[in-house]
């Protein structure tokens, strides 16, 4: 996505030829050595060409050789763990790099504890406060303003398991008194948008998501590191419902993170078909249980992440 979205924002890119290990057996791995020398080359002449002042890093399988190669030439060099449970990637770099910024508490376990700074991770300035666009967003998504909003959040690319659930769930929904904001995803577009009427606003992207927070009552997302974060800004109710194909089971690990706090609920996927029901319906009807998720997931957020992420890449640049 990012060799799209990067010079579509007027920044240049270079790729590297990588990818990561399957984790099963598979033709694939046979070219990883390949594609690892091939891009720890290719770094050593970015670095000779760039000459950066500082390297940093985001946990993607191309900060590996771009940061091996930036330390080896003395360069500071800095990474961002996203997630509650550290990658693969940034465990391999962390002996090498100066300062690890982390999103959550406890990453002792996976990270030498002197390099580590907890700052959160960056979200959209947008989002700091959206408590007075309520009338805005409703107009906007062409919503009934005495009707409960729920938004449904499975990616830019879409969620099919949450599609799925949604598309069988949507007259439940609807005697339940929920209006939609139901972002599905480009791939999935052309098959849910004829859902579009009055109380289901389908939609492949949300441009305006500082619109859609503050529109919604009740929020289902899956649970990547940035969502999470956001929603953590955002405070309303949640109902994450991880995707199980991530790596390690990042999302799992990110959602129970929140929910063990009791500041947003988990639904497995793999029993989403028979607990979504029953968790919103008991969800609607208590709103003690509502004030208490936004709540303590508010408390969970650090506004100040971008900031503080800046900082400490200003001190690595400092003599």
């Amino acid at each position: 996505m990012e060799m799209e979205k990067i010079p579509q924002a007027g920044f240049k890119i270079e790729g590297l030829w990588i990818s990561g290990l399957q984790r099963s057996l598979s033709l694939k791995n046979l070219m990883f050595p390949f594609k690892l020398i091939s891009s720890l080359l290719k770094s050593r002449k970015i670095i000779r060409a760039f000459k950066p002042n500082v390297a940093i890093g985001t946990g993607g399988y191309a900060s590996a050789p771009l940061l091996r190669s930036a330390a080896s030439n003395r360069i500071p060099c800095l990474i961002q763990e996203q997630n509650s449970h550290a990658g693969i990637t940034n465990k391999w770099l962390s002996s090498k790099v100066n300062t690890i910024c982390t999103a959550y508490e406890g990453m002792e376990r996976f990270f030498p504890s002197e390099k580590i700074v907890l700052t959160g991770n960056p979200v959209r300035q947008d989002l700091l406060d959206i408590s007075n666009l309520k009338g805005e967003a409703i107009t906007y998504f062409g919503l009934n303003a005495n009707t409960k909003t729920m938004l449904v959040l499975g990616g830019s690319l879409g969620a099919r398991k949450i599609n799925q659930l949604i598309d069988e769930s949507l007259d439940f929904l609807d005697g339940a008194g929920l209006q939609l904001i139901w972002q599905c995803g480009k791939y999935y577009y052309e098959e849910y948008s004829k859902k579009t009427n009055d109380k289901v606003r389908v939609h492949a992207f949300l441009n305006r998501m500082d619109l859609a927070y503050s529109a919604a009552d009740i929020i289902v997302s899956r649970a990547g590191a940035l969502s999470v974060s956001e929603l953590c800004l955002v405070g309303k109710p949640v109902i994450f419902i991880p995707s199980p194909n991530v790596a390690e089971d990042h999302q799992t690990k990110n959602a129970l993170s929140v929910s063990e706090k009791n500041a947003a609920l988990l639904l497995k996927e793999r029993e989403a078909d028979q607990n979504f029901r029953p968790l919103v319906k008991g969800l609607l009807e208590d709103e003690a249980l509502q004030k208490r998720l936004s709540e303590n997931i508010k408390k969970m957020a650090r506004p100040n992440a971008t900031k503080d992420i800046v900082i400490e890449i200003q001190k690595l640049l400092t003599p």
